[in-house]
């Protein structure tokens, strides 16, 4: 065995080591870790949860900020308005294609409200699952329903988020008995 063969993998574990203290150095939250996808996915990363007003600043990427990757949509149920706000996704930019959609609803398992889309969303970049939050609003890709969360559903495969309902529009969908109809429409 040579020197060379020895030293390669000592290089690559320290080379990898260098790239991912060099990641963590580069957010301005210290809650999170940057250059983390979700698990097992491939890309850039991407919030997985709503951004807050600080995290909305200079991300140091050559004066992008994530105001840029911000997107709306409205939600409108009976006399009802909602708005949500995606993650910068396939999955989410597939959606925002399909708009304006209305989509009829109905309750499922007691947490979640859920109906058809007209056509399927990119999964490119999901993990295989997602445990859900209450408030968010997903897509189940077997089914391909839209979902909107206003109950905790434990980890499921074949759930994508993609993004959160704004407010308390997750109590106030709670509140709504029965099938709905939901419009949903791009801000």
């Amino acid at each position: 065995m040579t020197i060379t063969t020895l030293l390669r993998p000592t290089a690559a574990a320290l080379g990898l080591a260098a790239s991912m203290s060099l990641g963590a150095c580069g957010s301005d939250d210290p809650g999170t870790d940057a250059g983390q996808t979700p698990s097992g996915s491939t890309g850039s990363p991407r919030p997985t949860r709503d951004p807050t007003p600080g995290d909305r600043g200079n991300s140091g990427d050559a004066g992008q900020t994530r105001d840029e990757d911000i997107m709306e949509i409205a939600i409108t149920i009976g006399d009802q308005h909602f708005t949500a706000t995606l993650h910068d996704s396939a999955a989410a930019h597939d959606l925002l294609a399909q708009l304006p959609v209305t989509v009829d609803m109905v309750d499922h398992g007691g947490v979640e409200k859920t109906g058809p889309l007209p056509e399927s969303l990119s999964l490119d970049g999901q993990p295989e699952g997602a445990d859900p939050e209450v408030g968010d609003l997903s897509y189940y890709a077997p089914g391909t329903n839209l979902v909107l969360y206003y109950g905790d559903q434990s980890y499921f495969t074949g759930i994508v988020v993609l993004g959160r309902l704004e407010g308390d529009a997750a109590e106030r969908i709670a509140a709504l008995d029965g099938p709905i109809t939901a419009t949903v429409e791009a801000r």
